[in-house]
């Protein structure tokens, strides 16, 4: 059978629901549910503080390590194992060093989600916080980084895809654009297990944050931060444990190499193991023929939400420049009444924002199906 005609929606159990809030928290598969039920048994039945529950362990971080490095192209050692995307964002925004006279480049200010907003924005009495004005899909012009890139410039910072608009910047122009000595952060969480495949080097970033529980369909509480080996001497750890260094003569404290250097204190162990076993069923799957997936079930929406009078859409027309986020207003209609009411039709979508104007977030996943978009529009309709 054609895996894009395929209905997996009995592999992600939820009760008699159409869950479309995906590009917040995505479903689990069962078989991911049931790793981690078998993983914490195993884990118990060893003795938690053992060496034959230790081997299990570090088997575990290695093997998510490495399925991670597979899907973004880098190697494992690179792949830093945190708990949000946010984790990753403040390793960077803490960890680089400046002076007064630096400055860092972010996009659009507050139409940028808040865990890649605040971080740089709490740097402000220190340091030039620059903004790249947008249009009103989010995007910017090469121009405008040109010319507020200067010799002082410590890093560039952006949303591989935006979570209001579904926009998908387009990364490698940006870092073909910008000085090799400038680092380039990339904010992927609407991205990856979204768009099909990645690779690190072609989008040309030193450090990149994403977590496991939107598009990879792994668990709360994992997340997974990409360092650029030969980046990861511009950043000090803000964090330190026995896991991260180690003491040398007179006290010395010496951090060890990426990726324990960056890694204090127990991982979420059970959610790594959920994570690798979701991974594994995307993979499976297709990142590709997820992509398309996912394009097919936006396209669908988006045709039949411009059939309503009334309903205001936005993002980018051309679907190869956008994730599968649909974003609209109805006029005269409050998005979070309109998101309430649905949910009590057991829909779930999410409220958002651009700038400050309220929107209704749809956001399906490659386990949604044709039927779950038109029984929405039909809902809609009869508001």
């Amino acid at each position: 059978m054609n895996l894009m005609s395929k209905d997996i929606s009995a592999d992600f159990p939820v009760s008699n629901k159409i869950y479309l809030n995906n590009a917040s928290v995505s479903l689990m598969p069962s078989q991911s549910i049931s790793a981690m039920n078998d993983f914490l048994i195993s884990y118990n039945s060893l003795g938690p503080d053992s060496s034959d529950s230790a081997c299990l362990i570090e088997e575990k971080l290695n093997n998510v390590r490495k399925i991670i490095a597979k899907i973004i192209c880098c190697k494992s050692e690179e792949v830093i194992l945190t708990q949000s995307t946010t984790d990753g964002i403040n390793i960077v925004a803490n960890g680089l060093s400046f002076d007064d006279s630096s400055n860092i480049i972010i996009r659009g200010m507050t139409h940028e989600h808040h865990s890649n907003f605040y971080p740089w924005i709490k740097l402000k009495n220190k340091i030039s916080v620059r903004n790249l004005p947008i249009d009103s899909n989010g995007f910017f012009k090469l121009d405008d980084l040109k010319s507020n890139v200067d010799n002082n410039t410590k890093l560039l910072a952006i949303s591989h895809a935006l979570y209001n608009t579904g926009s998908i910047l387009p990364v490698e122009k940006i870092s073909a654009s910008l000085k090799k000595e400038i680092p380039f952060f990339i904010d992927s969480a609407q991205t990856i297990g979204c768009i099909g495949t990645h690779d690190v080097s072609k989008l040309g970033c030193d450090f990149m944050s994403f977590n496991g529980s939107k598009w990879l369909c792994g668990p709360m509480g994992t997340g997974l931060f990409y360092c650029k080996k030969e980046s990861s001497e511009l950043l000090e750890p803000k964090t330190v444990g026995g896991e991260s260094a180690i003491i040398e003569n007179d006290n010395n404290l010496i951090f060890k190499d990426i990726p324990e250097k960056f890694q204090t204190g127990f991982r979420n162990y059970v959610g790594i193991v959920g994570l690798e076993s979701s991974v594994k069923y995307l993979l499976n799957f297709g990142m590709e023929n997820i992509r398309k997936k996912n394009q097919n079930l936006s396209n669908i929406f988006r045709d039949e939400l411009m059939k309503i009078p009334d309903v205001v859409l936005y993002g980018p027309e051309d679907p190869d420049k956008r994730t599968s986020i649909v974003s609209f207003n109805i006029k005269n209609f409050d998005s979070e009444k309109v998101v309430k009411k649905l949910e009590k039709q057991n829909i779930i979508l999410a409220v958002r924002e651009i700038m400050e104007k309220k929107i209704i977030r749809v956001s399906p996943h490659f386990f949604n199906n044709e039927s779950d978009m038109l029984k929405v529009i039909d809902e809609i309709k009869k508001l």
